[in-house]
């Protein structure tokens, strides 16, 4: 029962920390002050920790994987203006729970200015609070957390031996951090190609090792053997491997049914690498051959993502690439009988959501629903360069009586990983297999 890696990643350099940090610092004042803490340990069961993973927030300003830390910027501050609070080093706890970057390794590994340990910041941070005008910290992300700032600010103003002021505003550090992740930067887009990379290479192993009579949680042990193999640590989120009818549940994660032969196997999983995340969608036939239904529908699904595409280049609005795939996906639909009128009337009504019912993307960065406003002023965003985001239309026929049976069960989805283009767009997972030619040649081999 270990922790995540003391050191910081190689492929991410302290600088990179610190430009974050700068940058940051530019929109608060000299007199504010930022506190973030880090995400707490849980209990699973018994003496057992689920997996420890960083808060987002807090691993992107600092690098630091450590459970048990605080980080405080404070721009005024003489002795340094990047502080941490984290764990000291123990011979004992080291040899059971691994090991620990103490303070010395939190300023020479993380950049740090100061260190001080996790256990005496009651004593050591209300004073670097003190004659502060704001504090900006992730409210109620942590409650427990809160409590402790909220405790802190009393002690401040009820100390009466002291003259000092007690800063007046706790301010959301959300938006404005939040804002400053939607946009990646270089080394953030590397990372992001990475996982893009390991997660298309296990998909592409599920659909070899893809057989009747297997179980969907055997393909899933397949796919994910792959992600360890590529460097990722643990998944961006619970894999959906879902044959048949439970493609058509939309976060279907229980993973336990066989695997018959004629039905689809929809796949909705991503590694993350470095604390970055990808998402990937793939709908495939068992036995390696799609039914005429099947392709059908996986056809327009497939078409609908490609319209979808030619609206994710920079000065589209948000809201574009979802209305383009949500017009091929009604149309194809009339076509193939099963929504009755014509387009226009068809998207007026909304029909369509009997068969998809969801968006047709959302933000991917260190979060694989990651952060960020989709509107401004009541208005959907316009797309710029740097923004990161899925498109993953999708086909779902839950079995109805008005529906020819021959259509029931099926259930589709694509999705892909996009990054913004001043001149169009890149598809950072490209490499996962996805037309019904190359499904059926690879399976077939």
């Amino acid at each position: 029962m270990g922790h995540l890696q003391t050191q910081r990643a190689a492929t991410t350099s302290i600088d990179v920390y610190a430009r974050r940090r700068a940058e940051l610092i530019n929109q608060i004042g000299e007199d504010d002050i930022v506190i973030v803490a880090t995400s707490p340990e849980k209990s699973r069961n018994g003496d057992v920790v689920y997996q420890f993973r960083a808060d987002s927030d807090f691993y992107y300003l600092t690098g630091f994987a450590e459970p048990d830390a605080v980080l405080v910027i404070s721009p005024g501050r003489s002795q340094g203006q990047f502080v941490l609070f984290c764990r000291e080093k123990d011979v004992t706890r080291e040899m059971w729970d691994g090991r620990r970057a103490g303070l010395e390794g939190a300023m020479e590994l993380f950049g740090a200015d100061d260190a001080f340990p996790i256990d005496d910041i009651n004593d050591i941070l209300p004073g670097m609070m003190e004659e502060k005008e704001k504090v900006f910290t992730t409210v109620g992300r942590y409650p427990d957390f809160d409590a402790q700032l909220l405790g802190w600010m009393t002690k401040i103003k009820q100390d009466a031996r002291r003259s000092k002021q007690a800063p007046y505003e706790f301010v959301d550090l959300n938006h404005i951090l939040h804002e400053q992740r939607l946009i990646k930067r270089a080394d953030e887009i590397f990372l992001m190609r990475k996982a893009g990379r390991i997660s298309a290479a296990g998909h592409l192993r599920a659909m070899q090792a893809c057989r009747p009579g297997m179980f969907e949680y055997q393909v899933q042990a397949e796919m994910e053997c792959e992600f360890r193999k590529g460097g990722s640590h643990y998944n961006a989120y619970p894999s959906i491997v879902a044959g048949g009818a439970n493609a058509c549940i939309l976060h279907y994660t229980e993973n336990v049914d066989p695997l018959r032969d004629g039905d689809l196997l929809l796949i909705d999983a991503g590694a993350e690498f470095e604390c970055y995340a990808a998402d990937i969608s793939r709908t495939f036939p068992v036995n390696g051959k799609f039914s005429p239904e099947q392709r059908a529908l996986y056809e327009i699904v497939l078409a609908s993502q490609y319209a979808a595409f030619e609206k994710c280049s920079a000065g589209h609005g948000w809201n574009e690439p979802h209305e383009a795939a949500v017009e091929v996906i009604a149309q194809g639909l009339i076509d193939e009988g099963l929504l009755k009128g014509s387009l226009a009337e068809v998207l007026e009504r909304q029909t369509y959501t009997q068969f998809y019912m969801h968006r047709t993307g959302h933000w991917l960065g260190m979060d694989v629903h990651d952060v960020g406003d989709y509107q401004v002023e009541d208005n959907w965003r316009e797309l710029e360069p740097g923004m990161v985001f899925t498109v993953e239309p999708g086909i779902y026929v839950n079995p109805a009586d008005e529906i020819d049976p021959r259509w029931h069960n099926i259930g589709i989805r694509i999705e892909d990983n996009v990054l913004v283009r001043r001149d169009g767009y890149d598809n950072l997972t490209a490499s996962a297999p996805k037309t019904v030619a190359e499904i059926e040649a690879i399976m077939a081999g």
